[in-house]
């Protein structure tokens, strides 16, 4: 009874009301599932052997389920899942297209941060927004919601201007050109990212060209907004300025010298040797991408939200969304860190062609930063779909807002967007789940486009590997909590063993055993003590799947169908159907009745499965001879008695450990090309001097790991003597240096220097 009391105590510490249900669960583990185990397994220990260990277990089970069938939860269960056996439960999906907002319903408003439409997504970027997203919304439809799931493409900003002026084309022939790449790269989510159809070109321009017309009225209408009512303010900085091009420089558009490490090809923004954050001005020798000439500095007026302004009303808002504890930790954690070290006012303009024109007369060749208005975009995007666009962003009382993200766009979903909202004073849909996730590795390193390092959007279709299964073992890994890796070995693990072995060796021969046996009709169920343990423990999976899915803990829910189709499987094997089939007629009855409950054991998975691996749901459903069907908290029949299923085949086929190591070997990458000088410096970052200092320059990893740690232990010497900072600052160059040395001998990334502090968190620009 110990724990017994404890867990009340503790439940009712917390503030939290113990339910009736939960207490006969810890009531009968207390006195009679605890005794009974700790019963047998002394008695096992002092008078067993080692050969009787199976006729132990089978009657320490016996044991355990009388005790099981005396409990109430368990009976009720049972009665519960019986008394929905005089009507068919299977309830089809009434709609799978998205709805208008239906008052005294639930509504569910979904968005995912927008793919870049000239950029390859590779897996970190596809699981953190529109996979989860998508999974998401699927769940809601299946629960029968009102859901609207909205995704496009971010076409502004300065990497697609940057990019056309490269490749001497107009920005919006870039747009074009890479927005079929875009579909086929997420072609794992299998959404459309396009809110309206795009039967043919002629369709497809009148869509875009609704598209721009809408983004650019409700932003400009939004920005209007925040003007009226002095929320924006005017500062005048310096920029870079190309005479020959007669333009403002972007940071994208300027090269030059990094003044840290002296390499002569460091961006306007970030040296791509040393890892530095670098301001445009800072640059020596800084030259325009696109001419080559040097631009000269000039001032230039931008406008700025106020977000200090907006702070107080902010942050009203802010504890009321995140007190029922409806945003991701990773989530509030950063916007509270954003909060703590003090908003400043945050440019929203740029020198710019591409993008949404500034309706102000002082500011019509800017146009708006693309963080200002890509959030924007998801009330334009839903706005080409109805007209009626404000029911779902005007009616907050009526309205759940989700958004998936990674974390690295938290503060514009967490802070500028709902700041914007709220300065505009106006009743809009604001964020009521923020949900962000940390960054998915690839094994163990960083994806990488040039070094050819993981897995991207256009190489997963080429693999060979079904698209349902990446779905799945991103989700398995999604990282809701801290940083997870890609692992071939582990997704070769994980389909082999809980797809292949578990998940679909339990539907295959359940539904092989009934097509053989019982030409695949579904026999009656009539329901034993034994099986009340079945019905409960699917219950409580199903029950557990459907509180972490309204949570968003796509990860977690995963794992309730896997142990479901454990439960299947474990029920099979005690119960041995092939053998009892054979027997008298009340053991065929008794094979049938089996048989029946894992019929609907299957059935449930069909459902389950939907979210993350749809085509596999389907697949399962065909053989099953069953609709999409609503999902209900409560496991209950799902097949009438004499439903005719059709002839079952296996869902997933084995990775084989060749193709791993085809796959490993395609994508792990190349190592970086040889050094060369600059300035003095090697490209690799390693000062000559230092390198020369340092003694030994041979490339061999044993020589150099053993270096770095003699390096390392005169540094930790050094400081321990206290010696002055010049020696200090000197050995520790060095043995930089030489950790640069023995990345690039075993082909890693070169370690990134220590952080800067730049902008409060901010992310790079676009």
């Amino acid at each position: 009874m110990h724990f017994f009391f404890k867990f009340r105590f503790l439940w009712e510490k917390s503030g939290k009301n113990v339910l009736v249900e939960d207490e006969e669960w810890c009531e009968w583990e207390a006195v009679k599932l605890q005794p009974t185990v700790a019963a047998a397994l002394l008695e096992h220990i002092q008078h067993g052997k080692v050969g009787d260990a199976q006729v132990q277990l089978k009657g320490l089970l016996k044991r355990v389920e009388d005790c099981i069938s005396e409990h109430s939860t368990l009976n009720k269960s049972a009665q519960a899942f019986k008394e929905q056996q005089s009507e068919l439960f299977l309830q089809e999906v009434t709609s799978q297209r998205s709805s208008l907002p239906k008052k005294g319903e639930r509504n569910v408003l979904i968005t995912s941060a927008l793919p870049y439409v000239n950029n390859v997504p590779h897996l970190g970027n596809i699981v953190g927004s529109v996979l989860s997203a998508d999974v998401f919304a699927r769940y809601c439809r299946l629960r029968n919601w009102n859901t609207l799931y909205v995704c496009g493409t971010d076409e502004y900003g300065t990497a697609t201007e940057t990019k056309a002026l490269e490749l001497g084309i107009t920005p919006r022939e870039i747009c074009d050109r890479f927005k079929q790449d875009s579909r086929r790269h997420l072609s794992l989510v299998q959404h459309l990212l396009r809110p309206l159809r795009e039967d043919d070109d002629g369709a497809s321009n009148k869509s875009l060209f609704l598209s721009l017309f809408l983004l650019f009225r409700i932003a400009q209408e939004i920005f209007l907004e925040l003007h009226k009512n002095g929320y924006l303010c005017e500062e005048v900085v310096e920029q870079l300025y190309c005479n020959h091009c007669d333009r403002f420089l972007a940071d994208r558009f300027v090269e030059g010298t990094c003044p840290f490490c002296g390499y002569e090809d460091a961006r306007g923004d970030q040296c791509d040797l040393c890892s530095k954050l670098i301001n445009p001005t800072e640059l020596k020798e800084a030259r325009c991408k696109l001419c080559k000439e040097h631009p000269v500095l000039r001032k230039s007026g931008h406008l700025f939200i106020n977000l200090p302004k907006l702070e107080p009303a902010f942050e009203v808002w802010f504890k009321k969304k995140t007190s029922a504890d409806e945003w991701t930790q990773t989530a509030k954690v950063i916007t509270s860190a954003w909060l703590r070290d003090g908003l400043k006012p945050r440019c929203i303009t740029r020198d710019l062609k591409w993008g949404t024109p500034v309706p102000l007369p002082d500011y019509k060749d800017k146009v708006f930063y693309v963080w200002f208005d890509a959030p924007i975009g998801y009330l334009s995007i839903t706005a080409g779909y109805t007209s009626d666009w404000e029911l779902w962003w005007k009616q907050p009382d009526q309205v759940k807002l989700y958004q998936f993200m990674a974390k690295d766009n938290v503060p514009f979903h967490a802070i500028v967007f709902p700041m914007t909202q709220l300065g505009t004073h106006s009743s809009y849909t604001t964020v009521d789940h923020l949900v962000a996730v940390e960054y998915l590795n690839y094994e163990d390193a960083k994806f990488s486009k040039s070094r050819g390092v993981g897995v991207f959007g256009n190489d997963a279709q080429d693999t060979g590997i079904p698209a349902d299964v990446w779905r799945f073992y991103l989700m398995y890994q999604r990282p809701e909590n801290q940083d997870t890796s890609f692992s071939w070995s582990d997704l070769q693990l994980k389909n082999n063993s809980e797809l292949l072995n578990n998940l679909g060796n339990f539907v295959n021969r359940a539904l092989t055993f009934l097509f053989n046996n019982f030409g695949g009709v579904v026999p009656e169920l009539h329901i034993l003590d034994e099986d009340k343990v079945v019905i409960a423990k699917v219950s409580a999976q199903l029950a557990h799947y459907i509180n972490l899915m309204d949570k968003v803990r796509l990860r977690d829910s995963i794992r309730c169908i896997l142990n479901i189709s454990r439960i299947g499987n474990q029920y099979i094997q005690f119960h041995k159907p092939w053998e009892l089939v054979k027997g008298t007629p009340e053991q065929k009855q008794r094979s049938a009745s089996i048989m029946s409950l894992c019929a609907h054991v299957a059935c449930l998975l069909a459902g389950l499965l939907q979210p993350f691996m749809p085509e596999t749901s389907e697949a399962l459903r065909q053989q099953l001879n069953v609709p999409v069907f609503q999902l209900t908290p409560h496991f209950a029949p799902l097949l009438r008695p004499g439903h005719q299923m059709n002839k079952p085949a296996p869902l997933f086929k084995k990775i084989e450990q060749e193709t791993i190591d085809t796959l490993k070997k395609r994508f792990e990458g190349k190592s970086p090309s040889p050094a060369k000088m600059v300035n003095g410096h090697k490209e690799n970052g390693v000062n000559t001097a230092n390198t020369q200092a340092s003694g030994d320059t041979s490339s061999n990893p044993d020589k150099l790991t053993n270096r770095v740690q003699a390096q390392g232990n005169k540094v930790r010497e050094l400081k321990a003597a206290k010696a002055d900072k010049a020696t200090i600052d000197k050995e520790v160059a060095c043995l930089l240096d030489l950790k640069k040395q023995l990345a690039l001998a075993l082909g890693q990334d070169l370690p990134a220097p220590p952080a800067q502090k730049r902008g409060g968190g901010q992310k790079k620009k676009k």
